[in-house]
């Protein structure tokens, strides 16, 4: 593990260019720019959060459990009643051992490391790089909120990964002092039946949460992505029975199954962590003889249902889909009198693969820390018709008699051809990259649910 000096050296140093194992920084000087006769009009972006600790202790007898890398995220500043209007009190939070001792930078489980911390204000540094310095598409100084979204899942990690891309961003000299950012969650209640002492949990907020696919708001969900892995377990396990003789010794001579104990995703999460995060690993685990068969298993049992189930698309990603798709409608028909420029939101390696695996284009690798997703908006620079009705807007079909409108994908830096927009007419001419709007909104639509809540209930 590393020493507090280690730590203190990457993570203070005003440098962006710290890379970790698996982690593909945004490359802003090979950004290949939309043809001149298009203007980029919103820009949506979805990114995973920072490097964090696993999410539970697994293998400590050859992993360290305890790992001393959470040092910026013990010292700030909390807001308290008071007299004043305004009141901070300035905390330096400690992790207590049942021994009573402690470390000022030890990580608790799940929690945003230094090093993620530093990843994801390099991507909003680099986002800064991109659409302010060379695209000048944000302005230098941001001073109105209505161009600017923030969005983050409910979750610790993804809350303060979203607060370091805004600092790379918009820096404080950078923002104006009408600008204050507004980090938007939607709350989610994770009480499962076998949890819940009998009670019904009445709370709509926790419907409400789409940014990754929710199952413990969604019973049907849950059963699907149950049977999935089921169903991976009996057709992957099998390709893991090799790795017995290299991984079980580690443990506790127990084979790796999908269904084992620990699962082959909790080894994977554990391994990618520590990696990530420069924790020593067994070596067998640097091994992609090792680490490459068991990805391959567990992406099967997350993620192998969205590509054969249109039931598991609309209930896990649809909705957040939808939400792009509407946005993108209305931004296409208001105009400029729809100010909204750039939507950043902050969510989980679950939300980008499952949204890769239903359009068609996954690669098959469980994304990285800090994996980013973005769809871009262009319009016809030569269009002049006026901004026309919201009361239209409807899964895409208005958009037929509107100016030309287009999206581009890409994720981790490569430009992503959607299949759905391969047909002609479904993309700008001789760029299949560049799918029209309305092909794109007419696909989301296919795995969009009409009733969410009716069907996680069936």
């Amino acid at each position: 593990m590393f020493g507090t000096s280690k730590i203190s050296s990457i993570v203070n140093t005003s440098s962006c260019d710290i890379k970790t194992p698996g982690h593909v920084p945004l490359d802003v000087e090979n950004y290949p720019v939309a043809p001149d006769n298009l203007a980029l009009e919103q820009v949506h972006v979805y990114v995973r959060h920072g490097e964090r600790t696993p999410v539970k202790p697994r293998m400590t007898e050859h992993i360290p459990p305890q790992w001393q890398i959470c040092h910026v995220a013990r010292q700030f500043k909390a807001a308290v009643a008071g007299p004043g209007v305004r009141e901070t009190l300035e905390v330096k939070r400690i992790v207590e051992r049942k021994d009573g001792t402690f470390d000022y930078g030890e990580c608790t489980n799940a929690e945003l490391t230094d090093f993620g911390r530093k990843s994801t204000y390099n991507f909003g540094n680099a986002l800064r790089k991109l659409y302010v310095d060379r695209l000048h598409f944000l302005p230098d100084v941001m001073e109105n909120t209505d161009e600017v979204y923030l969005r983050s899942s409910n979750r610790t990690r993804t809350i303060e990964s979203l607060q370091q891309v805004i600092h790379g961003l918009f820096p404080l000299d950078k923002q104006s002092q009408l600008f204050v950012p507004h980090i938007c969650v939607r709350l989610v209640s994770i009480v499962r039946p076998h949890q819940s002492n009998g009670l019904t949990n009445t709370s709509r907020n926790k419907r409400d949460e789409n940014l990754y696919p929710n199952t413990s708001a969604c019973p049907r969900l849950n059963t699907l992505m149950e049977e999935f892995a089921k169903a991976a377990a009996d057709s992957m396990n099998p390709t893991l029975e090799p790795l017995d003789q290299k991984i079980s010794k580690y443990i506790d001579g127990k084979p790796i199954r999908i269904d084992g104990s620990p699962k082959a995703s909790g080894i994977l999460e554990t391994i990618r962590a520590a990696t990530a995060n420069g924790v020593k690993v067994p070596k067998e685990f640097l091994d992609p003889a090792v680490m490459d068969p068991i990805e391959k298993a567990v992406v099967v049992e997350w993620f192998g249902g969205y590509a054969v189930s249109p039931e598991l698309r609309r209930l896990g990603v649809g909705r957040v889909m939808d939400d792009v798709s509407q946005k993108m409608q209305r931004k296409a028909l208001k105009k400029n009198e729809d100010q909204l420029k750039i939507l950043v939101n902050c969510t989980h390696d679950t939300t980008i693969a499952g949204v890769l695996q239903t359009f068609g284009v996954y690669d098959r690798k469980w994304p990285a820390f800090t994996a980013q997703m973005t769809f871009e908006l262009y319009k016809d620079k030569s269009d002049t018709s006026p901004p026309q009705s919201e009361s239209i807007l409807i899964f895409g079909v208005a958009l037929t008699s509107l100016f030309s409108v287009d999206v581009r994908m890409r994720y981790q830096n490569d430009t992503v051809v959607l299949p759905a927009c391969a047909a002609p007419g479904n993309h700008l001419e001789g760029r299949p990259e560049f799918c029209t709007l309305k092909a794109f909104a007419e696909t989301i639509k296919e795995f969009t649910p009409t009733d969410w809540e009716a069907e996680c209930t069936k």
